[in-house]
């Protein structure tokens, strides 16, 4: 009889598929240029801000409305980014999150606990700082939900410049983390933003989703039959009062992301694929251009750090997140068979950890829907999620540097190859014609140092000869 097999422990996060890798590097490549995008338009904005003053072009731009009134879709320019431009962005985190429950980390329960977990805590903890701040401090606690929000395309953007010897399995942490985090923040929307309901409006947006959802189960293709509709569904999802944002996600979130046979790419790949440009690259960047304009002065960032809301705002994006996700995870690790992947190691977590407290798209979003109607403190709580992404941002760039360079080395080491045979030297060390030909090499260089070593000599027993020889010369010392 043969002994019973120990079970092994499941690797979250371990070494990814072929499909899956590729997936994740695609996905890091756009979200890179879409987080330098992003951060382009948040400087555009704070300049022309600052430059046009309080009342100048910046503000009038940026409550110019337009649209039709009759269908209660007359919006401003900043709101029009805010409702409309950005429920692109959350169509395009709909359909990641299908594919990563039906074909990638999430769909296996054991395999998902661990960035599940990281995220909620990523969560939980940022609001309970926040509470904690401004709850002491005697300020509004309706800000709680601003610093539970990962900003993807900003943390991958950095994590893509400063870690380029990092693991890939550190990057798909990040991702699938993020992945989780838009949910939950979707969600947060959908629940606590929420206040009057129309529910014939309502009513109208669940038809119009159904009929979406019976056209692509009925395999009906063609971009004029479903962006009409889309733009059906959104402007009564807008009009029965929850975010319209939240008909983006829905949309994404029903198309099918499994390959049937002989398809190279399921449709919920292929319409990815040709509208994630338009969210990095349009979408996202016009909304920060509309959101992230406030005046910046001195004053106006002691002031963040002198109010409790944005006080805790900040404390909650540096401090909270970067506690929550790495607590969140160890707990993890440590109470169940989940683990790390053997590619990983806990400094990599914490510092991947702060990089996560850069909250800047849905951050934004939420302050601006939570102190709605309070143009001051929606401006200071804006500045507020700048400041602590700000932070945020230098202190995972130190950590992530630290990490970076240990791993170049590593992969120095790795790809060394001295002997020039083709094959890096970290795969031979068991083979014995790898040490002949090593000790061949070091035997060349011996005979080579010798040589200069006998040359270095005679130089040196030359030029006392000669000066030896002066000093005869004049009776004087050499």
């Amino acid at each position: 009889m043969t002994a019973p097999r120990t079970p092994t422990p499941r690797k979250a996060l371990g070494r990814l598929s072929l499909p899956e890798r590729t997936f994740v590097a695609d996905a890091l490549r756009t979200e890179t240029v879409g987080g330098v995008l992003l951060l382009l338009a948040a400087v555009a904005a704070l300049i022309w801000a600052n430059i046009s003053g309080p009342h100048g072009s910046y503000e009038t731009v940026s409550h110019f409305h337009f649209g039709v009134d009759a269908l209660g879709l007359n919006l401003s320019v900043a709101h029009w980014a805010a409702d409309g431009l950005l429920a692109v962005f959350f169509f395009v985190a709909g359909v990641e999150l299908k594919r990563e429950l039906v074909a990638g980390d999430l769909r296996d329960p054991k395999a998902a606990m661990l960035p599940v977990v990281a995220a909620l805590c990523g969560m939980a903890v940022p609001a309970l700082v926040y509470t904690l701040t401004s709850g002491v401090g005697g300020g509004s606690l309706a800000g709680w939900a601003v610093p539970t929000a990962t900003d993807i395309a900003f943390a991958l953007a950095v994590l893509a410049v400063i870690g380029t010897s990092l693991p890939s399995a550190l990057r798909a942490f990040l991702l699938t983390l993020a992945v989780v985090d838009d949910l939950f923040a979707i969600l947060i929307i959908a629940v606590f933003f929420t206040d009057d309901l129309d529910f014939a409006a309502l009513g109208g947006a669940f038809a119009g989703l159904a009929l979406f959802w019976l056209l692509l189960r009925k395999g009906v293709r063609g971009w004029y039959v479903y962006v009409p509709l889309a733009l059906v569904v959104w402007a009564l999802m807008y009009n029965s009062g929850i975010h319209a944002t939240i008909a983006g996600v829905a949309m994404g979130l029903m198309l099918r992301c499994h390959r049937h046979e002989g398809e190279q790419r399921s449709p919920g790949e292929r319409v990815e694929h040709l509208v994630r440009p338009l969210s990095a690259g349009l979408a996202v960047p016009l909304f920060a251009l509309f959101s992230a304009g406030v005046a910046i002065s001195g004053e106006a960032l002691a002031d963040v750090f002198a109010q409790p809301e944005t006080l805790g705002v900040v404390l909650g994006l540096v401090v909270g997140k970067t506690l929550g996700i790495f607590g969140g995870t160890w707990l993890t690790a440590r109470f169940t068979r989940a683990s790390l992947s053997d590619d990983l190691a806990w400094p990599d977590v914490f510092a991947v950890a702060t990089l996560a407290g850069i909250g800047f798209t849905v951050s934004l979003l939420i302050g601006e829907l939570a102190f709605e109607g309070d143009a001051a403190m929606t401006d200071s709580v804006k500045a507020a999620v700048l400041t602590g992404s700000l932070i945020a941002t230098a202190v995972a760039t130190v950590l992530l540097r630290m990490r970076n360079a240990k791993y170049r080395r590593l992969t120095e080491d790795e790809e060394r190859d001295e002997d020039l045979s083709g094959v890096p030297d970290v795969y031979e060390q068991d083979d014995p014609a790898y040490h002949l030909r090593m000790a061949e090499i070091h035997e060349r260089k011996a005979a080579e140092h010798r040589r200069l070593a006998r040359e270095k000599a005679a130089e040196r027993d030359a030029l006392a000869e000669v000066t030896g020889g002066a000093g005869e010369e004049h009776h004087g010392p050499a």
